[in-house]
């Protein structure tokens, strides 16, 4: 009995050792709905409630760096600090606003190993980064970035086969559970509770450091991956970089800096997630001193109708004639710019162009029409003469790239956006990074970065047929949630799902006349596409009233209706007039919609909605002109597949 007593005072006493190490801190939200809660021990946790309920439950965050040294591995606390911030932004380039709400409660711990947490608790969902102070250059080996959730939730998970990828993935929808260990995706992530919360998962402040995906784990959890170093890689054709050999490392770098910050966006409303401004408010501010010269606007696109313009004099193609007919065309209808995609330079060599073509007399014939140009590149020719080409171009007197094919997210890429960001607006040169990962925060630092891909958008109809309307009402709560999304709308050709084909020459579009329309209110892009010929436009003037009328940026964004991968309304000011879009899946849809929203007075609303037909022929139509005041409430109808746009304007 001696001897029992006194091992249960050993016992006693290395609980109490252990109890007493383990240290528990709390941060909520500014409205107090949020709560996160992290314990530091033997290992560091994190755990998220909503209204007291748990979303997240404890997941482990550790990093490994130099000769296996874990940060937040038997970790000490050295000390704390606490921060608020409750202010008003200004958007350097209007995107869903001009203003943002920067409003969020902060903890950081400082730990005794020289790195530090930083914890921020929005009214809008969580964020977390690591921060270390380490003397001279770093390895990161590995990091660990764990999410357990506390049930078996629906995942919006954009599944990869490579971390070789444009990242135009569809957002599958599958159980937590049913994710199995060796299935990955890219983020922006979406999970659904289906007790009326989603989680948006992704990251900002992406710099000098690998991209964030996530794998499964057949568990209530998903895991953090991270493509390794690349050592050795073979190029294909001109733009294809294969990595042949990594390393067993992430990424060399500064060992004093931050890392990008973990988000999880939370919502108990769908909406919610096309207006979360968390990705911007925890981005790297606007590195630009002058940003006057950056113009957002709409672009005449080549590439995706092929070129295949009509009912002209001359031959159609990759030549000087052809583009300006796709400049006279802009100048018409105030489209800002047009692009030169694949085909005005030889591959391999941006200096050297193609005979065919003139671009100094189209971009002078351009400047006369008041239409600005914008060359596209392969990303790795470019690289290769970043400094002559882009000299060249301001020579010129372009006003962007269009940077093509990157097809990865490894520190060495995420290194070379910012560098092009950096050396384009040297030059006053806008960017639209394609072929590329999600926005992460670059568009703020530097506003000259207009607009990004790496979504699957209008080119895919040209070769497959995923590109559904549900596809197309599930990306602004998925994707779009990351940033800026060049989807290129603009189909003026358009077939219901079950009449359509994928022909790459002469494309066409799945859904409604109107769903397209929709997309130019629906979709975020400050460089916004139209991406059929100008001949199809031209025939299509009821359309090109719109078209040519509605901005590619944004004062302010009200979401009327919304659920996720199903239907969506929104309306949007710009200046003093509104703009409503409204899309729908394969079902046909009413709303009624409330104009609550607007001031006092009569509007006028020009109204495109889908035709009697259009459930047969996607091409079917109609505009009416309705007056409109606070106190109106409209009925509407949207066909399968449908989408119904307006213009509020005063009278």
């Amino acid at each position: 009995m001696k001897n029992l007593s006194k091992l249960l005072v050993i016992v006693l006493m290395m609980c109490y050792v252990t109890i007493s190490a383990q240290m528990e801190f709390s941060l909520l939200s500014p409205d107090k709905k949020i709560e996160v809660k992290v314990s530091v021990g033997e290992k560091i946790e994190f755990a998220v409630l909503k209204k007291g309920k748990q979303l997240i439950t404890p997941s482990s965050i550790a990093m490994n760096v130099n000769e296996n040294v874990m940060l937040g591995v038997n970790a000490k606390v050295k000390n704390t600090k606490t921060n608020s911030v409750n202010q008003i932004l200004q958007r350097e380039v209007r995107q869903k606003s001009k203003e943002v709400r920067e409003n969020y409660n902060e903890l950081t711990i400082n730990f005794k190993e020289n790195f530090a947490l930083t914890f921020r608790a929005f009214n809008e969902g969580v964020a977390y980064r690591f921060e270390t102070s380490l003397d001279g250059d770093m390895k990161v080996n590995s990091e660990t970035y764990s999410v357990n959730f506390a049930g078996d939730y629906l995942c919006y998970f954009p599944e990869e086969q490579s971390f070789m990828s444009h990242n135009e993935r569809v957002f599958n929808p599958i159980m937590l559970k049913d994710i199995k260990e060796k299935q990955f995706a890219s983020t922006p992530t979406i999970i659904d509770t289906k007790e009326g919360t989603l989680i948006g998962i992704t990251e900002s402040d992406l710099e000098d450091y690998p991209g964030l995906w996530l794998r499964g784990t057949a568990q209530n959890s998903l895991a953090g991956i991270f493509p390794a170093y690349v050592l050795e890689a073979q190029l294909k054709r001109d733009r294809d970089l294969m990595p042949t050999k990594r390393a067993e490392y992430l990424a060399l770098t500064k060992g004093t800096r931050t890392f990008p910050w973990r988000i999880f966006a939370i919502t108990n409303n769908d909406g919610d997630l096309i207006t979360n401004e968390m990705v911007y408010l925890l981005s790297k501010p606007n590195q630009l001193n002058d940003i006057s010269w950056i113009k957002p606007g709409k672009v005449a696109w080549d590439w995706w109708n092929f070129n295949n313009i009509y009912n002209v004099d001359f031959r159609a193609g990759v030549n000087t004639e052809t583009y300006k007919y796709f400049i006279d065309f802009a100048s018409k209808y105030g489209i800002e710019y047009i692009i030169l995609d694949e085909g005005w330079y030889k591959l391999g060599d941006l200096l050297s162009v193609e005979p065919e073509m003139n671009v100094q007399e189209i971009i002078d014939y351009g400047k006369k029409k008041n239409v600005g140009v914008i060359l596209w590149v392969i990303w790795k020719t470019l690289d290769d003469q970043l400094q002559p080409a882009l000299d060249l171009f301001e020579k010129w007197g372009a006003k962007g790239i269009k940077v093509d094919f990157m097809q990865r997210d490894d520190q060495e890429i995420v290194n070379y956006y910012w560098k092009v960001a950096r050396e384009a607006a040297k030059r006053k040169l806008l960017v639209d990074f394609h072929g590329a990962f999600k926005p992460s925060g670059l568009f703020r630092a530097y506003p000259n970065v207009i607009t990004n891909e790496g979504v699957k958008g209008l080119e895919n109809d040209k070769w497959e047929t995923n590109v559904t309307p549900e596809h197309c009402v599930t990306l602004p709560f998925t994707r779009m949630f990351a940033g800026p999304m060049d989807f290129t709308p603009g189909a003026m050709v358009n077939v219901a799902k079950a009449s359509f084909k994928p022909m790459f020459t002469q494309p066409t579009s799945m859904g409604t006349r109107c769903q397209q329309l929709a997309m130019y209110v629906v979709y975020e892009s400050p460089l916004q596409m139209l991406a059929d010929n100008p001949t199809n436009y031209y025939r299509e003037p009821v359309c090109m009233e719109f078209l040519s009328k509605v901005p590619a940026v944004w004062d302010k964004t009200i979401v009327l209706d919304s659920k996720i991968a199903d239907y969506v309304l929104l309306a949007r000011q710009s200046g003093n007039d509104w703009y409503l879009g409204a899309m729908t899946d394969d079902k046909a849809r009413d709303f009624v919609v409330d104009f609550s929203f607007l001031d006092k007075g009569t509007y006028t609303a020009d109204i495109w909605q889908d035709g009697i037909n259009a459930d047969r022929n996607g091409n079917d139509f109609k505009k009416i002109s309705v007056e409109v005041t606070i106190e109106t409430k409209l009925n509407i109808h949207l066909a399968p597949g449908g989408g119904w746009v307006a213009r509020v304007y005063k009278k």
